[in-house]
């Protein structure tokens, strides 16, 4: 076999040449300081009612549980940024789609590509025991792509990257062989509260602490049924997830242009006027919807979220 660091750096130079931003590499174990504050979190109930993130909850902070045997969890960042958001950021006057919905599902795109890196690195070393995910198992991806040197975890509980800022998904490979690990950087969000200050809804209750049952993005995606009127006002033009904690932060100034061109915003995403969606029929959700994150919503929840953003921009 290939000594470690130059099996190391063949990885990442094949993540990067495909079109991956960035590639780190940490050494699979539990992870207890984790564990710990993910026990707190979900004992006080901050995750609302996503249960699912009570499931496989030793699966979750421990990669060796998950995948049996494993020894390192090779983490990747994949920009989905593009040019056409910079003008968004701010904008009252148009109902918004976060940014990461506009093009087609991150889990089909980067999945894709992460298994011909599975792919290659198997046939680098001649046979391979693992898995690959984005966002698609029991997997603490930001953790771990702390662990891998790619960021740090802001005070918006994202992952942050001095180099890319907070617009990018993140997916990893978990895999049973020894490579050269990384070292964690420091944190850089400093003095500053923007992300704090700017959350209409008060969802990030404490630096590093997010209370999903407030936030506009659980609300308009994972809350099922009526949303409580005492959020409307505040969902503002959101009707898909939100990006103003993101786009406050000063870090997003360096977000780089998004390689995977199926990540990029799909003309009726962002040309549709606010008439447009109120109209909405689920016959024209599905076309403009297919392959998207959006699709979590069903044409119902939507709908629902189109009516309390189009009412806020009637008031305003």
């Amino acid at each position: 076999m290939l000594k470690k660091q130059k099996l190391t750096e063949q990885i990442r130079t094949k993540a990067l040449q495909m079109g991956f931003d960035a590639c780190g590499f940490a050494k699979a174990r539990r992870l207890e300081d984790e564990e710990r504050r993910l026990e707190e979190w979900l004992n006080q109930g901050k995750h609302a009612t996503m249960g699912w993130m009570e499931n496989h909850f030793d699966k979750r902070v421990d990669p060796t549980l998950l995948v049996p045997g494993s020894k390192t969890v090779v983490s990747v960042l994949s920009s989905y940024h593009h040019p056409t958001h910079t003008s968004m950021i701010g904008n009252k006057d148009d109902l918004q789609i976060a940014k990461y919905a506009q093009g087609r599902d991150y889990h089909k795109v980067v999945k894709k590509k992460l298994k011909k890196l599975f792919q290659y690195t198997e046939e680098l070393v001649g046979g391979l025991h693992g898995r690959f995910f984005t966002d698609s198992a029991p997997v603490l991806d930001k953790a771990w792509a702390v662990r891998s040197g790619l960021g740090w975890i802001g005070k918006n509980s994202n992952l942050l990257n001095k180099n890319m800022g907070s617009f990018f998904f993140i997916g990893e490979m978990i895999i049973d062989i020894e490579l050269s690990y990384d070292a964690p950087v420091t944190d850089h969000c400093g003095s500053c509260t923007r992300c704090l200050d700017a959350c209409p809804t008060d969802a990030i209750y404490e630096p590093y602490r997010v209370d999903a049952s407030r936030c506009i993005s659980y609300l308009t995606i994972e809350h099922k049924g009526e949303i409580d009127k005492k959020y409307h006002t505040n969902m503002e033009n959101w009707i898909f997830g939100c990006d103003i904690c993101q786009d406050v932060c000063p870090w997003n100034s360096k977000s780089v242009i998004a390689t995977f061109e199926d990540l990029h915003p799909r003309d009726r995403v962002v040309s549709n006027t606010t008439e447009d969606w109120v109209n909405l029929t689920e016959e024209e959700f599905n076309s403009i919807f297919e392959g998207s994150p959006v699709r979590r919503t069903k044409h119902q929840g939507l709908s629902r979220n189109i009516k309390i953003a189009s009412q806020n921009l009637n008031k305003n």
